[in-house]
């Protein structure tokens, strides 16, 4: 029998006995996905899946691609690797064609692995251009699970260790449904944000700050976004005290949002620094820093990226960015995630336990509650993405209790696949019992 073949409970159990217990799978019986075409995937034993989670946002343009897998079968055919000690085309272009798209004075670029690995970057060119360690993020944020990432991440049940290299001030984040501000008006919640952001700066740092790390949309936070002008105005007054910003881009980058190429030009802000990561490469490992040169030249040693931006992965994020660009997918997750989001909202109607559905483009959030009130119902939500699995659609989970399904299909989805997962999705979220079906 091959390993494609075998039993998924005795992969599980082959799984639980080498990996860590707090390393999570989804599902009472977890799956192991062997397969996949555009946005269905298929699991060990046959059963066919539509994919609205898209491998944690990484399989940005769906699976199976043919232009991204032919680029990386060529690249795989000449060389798998040379290090960054030597000049790489691939990478190169690619470093080109981000600095272009950072919209920065004299942007620099630099490849990295993962998303965690690229927070770690942009907080060592920070963190050493201000000869400081204290650093301001947002509650809800989640920033990577490496030592100095999980420091920066303001959600509970994702910060192992109370031990960091760094000093984190956190500040609101413009996530309104939870807010003690919820009950102001737009305008006035946004002056209470920045006004809570000033008196923190002052009050709570000593000294330079060596910078604000925030994602425009937050992720495992459950797609919680500011009204608009919040990054403005908070912009403004980190301006007021040089305190440079971070964009995390990791999830929100390459036009998914449906409003920009990174999520945060969609606010009207030019941050010093974006980190990304995921999609860029449709999977693959790969990850980076574009930055003011400025602070990429603030480390005072040498520094290289042994697998970083490597001839595989860089054949890989060029060929999706190309497929980005020659189908015109920002327009898509635009139109497709307005689609979602009205059908959302008429099930939202309908169902008690929908307190909210927000996001932007193909980052689609339902924040689930015991039906009538605000009261988070993290069992509903398990439950949810269960049934859904059962009715053969993928779906992810977050939120800061754990209570908000993900809705992250690929950017090539397509109009029929949505109204599919929307027919899903309602019969998914219940407001009966948890357990019941109804």
């Amino acid at each position: 029998m091959t390993e494609l073949a075998a039993a998924p409970r005795a992969l599980l159990d082959r799984h639980r006995a080498v990996m860590p217990e707090w390393m999570g799978l989804y599902y009472d019986e977890p799956l192991e996905l062997v397969s996949g075409s555009g946005r269905t995937v298929v699991s060990s034993d046959g059963v066919e899946y539509l994919d609205f989670f898209g491998g944690l946002l990484a399989t940005m343009v769906g699976h199976g691609i043919p232009e991204i897998v032919e680029a990386i079968r060529e690249q795989a055919g000449r060389i798998l690797h040379s290090s960054t000690l030597y000049l790489l085309s691939g990478q190169i272009r690619l470093a080109e064609r981000i600095a272009e798209a950072s919209r920065m004075r004299d942007p620099r670029v630099f490849f990295v692995n993962s998303g965690s690995e690229a927070v770690e970057a942009a907080l060592l060119f920070t963190t050493a251009k201000a000869r400081s360690n204290q650093v301001l993020a947002l509650r809800g944020g989640y920033h990577g699970r490496t030592f100095g990432t999980v420091a920066t991440t303001g959600i509970r049940s994702w910060s192992a260790t109370g031990f960091s290299p760094v000093q984190v001030s956190y500040l609101h984040s413009g996530y309104r449904y939870r807010s003690p501000f919820r009950d102001l008006g737009e305008a006035a919640f946004v002056d209470a944000c920045v006004e809570e952001t000033r008196a923190i700066i002052e009050t709570s740092t000593s000294g330079p700050v060596a910078c604000l790390l925030a994602e425009p949309i937050q992720g495992a936070g459950g797609f919680a976004e500011p009204p608009p002008g919040f990054f403005a105005r908070t912009k403004q007054v980190l301006d007021e005290y040089g305190i440079p910003l971070v964009s995390d881009e990791v999830q929100s980058g390459w036009g998914r949002t449906g409003k920009a190429f990174f999520g945060m030009h969609a606010h009207g802000v030019l941050p010093e620094a974006i980190t990304f990561a995921k999609g860029l490469a449709n999977g693959l490992a790969i990850g980076g820093v574009v930055a003011e040169a400025e602070l990429v030249h603030s480390l005072p040693a040498q520094s290289i990226s042994t697998a970083g931006g490597n001839p595989i992965a860089t054949a890989a994020a060029n060929a999706t960015l190309d497929h980005i660009r020659d189908h015109d997918l920002m327009r898509n997750a635009d139109e497709i995630g307005c689609r979602l989001q009205a059908g959302l909202a008429r099930l939202a109607a309908d169902r008690r336990s929908i307190g909210e559905v927000r996001g932007s483009g193909l980052m689609i959030g339902i924040e689930l509650v015991e039906p009538g009130g605000t009261t988070a119902s993290a069992a509903r939500a398990l439950a949810a993405v269960e049934r859904a699995r059962s009715l053969g659609l993928l779906i992810g989970r977050g939120g800061l209790y754990g209570n908000v399904l993900r809705i992250t299909p690929p950017m090539t989805v397509t109009a029929e696949e949505a109204d599919r997962a929307l027919e899903l999705l309602a019969a998914a979220i219940v407001d009966g019992p948890v357990g019941t079906d109804r």
